[in-house]
């Protein structure tokens, strides 16, 4: 995660994060073929989406394992990040066999590699996550504060999507 220093129009400094990969179009490349269904969209060019998934695949591998090595050797999640890294390395070095039923089942093995960066990104980078639909909340969505008593009878206070305020679930 970056952070950048923007000026508000009172003339004040404050910090604002960027994130160096957007997970939210990545999210959607996903969605083109996850989860499986019988029909693809229209006039869907596999080989246009295969690039698409690789190029950021590409972008996030790097990015989720610079986090991940900044971790202590011995945290859970910095070992599962790294395993992913590897997995989708070698997902990248690897082709779609012939067909068009082939380059769909490697178009969604690269789109699940994808999908699990995205959550290792997001887990390291802290981004925050809704608690009514467990999806990030990215910049660019609206999001309101929320709070709620947890199982262990603690206060979970975060933020939850504007879209999500009517679905939260109620305690």
């Amino acid at each position: 995660m970056r952070i950048v220093n923007t000026v508000t129009s009172d003339s004040h400094c404050e910090a604002t994060a960027t994130y160096a990969v957007d997970v939210l179009v990545m999210r959607q490349t996903i969605a083109l073929v996850l989860p499986a269904r019988e029909e693809l969209p229209p006039g869907l060019d596999m080989d246009a989406l295969t690039e698409a998934l690789r190029g950021h695949m590409e972008l996030i591998v790097p990015e989720v394992e610079t986090n991940a090595l900044a971790l202590h050797k011995e945290d859970i999640p910095r070992y599962c990040a790294l395993a992913c890294v590897g997995e989708a390395r070698d997902k990248l070095r690897s082709r779609a066999g012939q067909g068009a039923y082939a380059a769909l089942v490697f178009a969604r093995k690269l789109a699940r590699s994808l999908a699990a960066l995205c959550d290792h990104y997001e887990t390291l980078t802290g981004m925050p996550i809704c608690l009514a639909c467990d999806r990030a909340i990215h910049r660019r969505n609206e999001s309101v504060p929320y709070g709620r008593v947890s199982n262990s009878g603690g206060v979970v206070t975060s933020h939850i999507h504007v879209a999500c305020a009517n679905r939260a679930p109620r305690t």
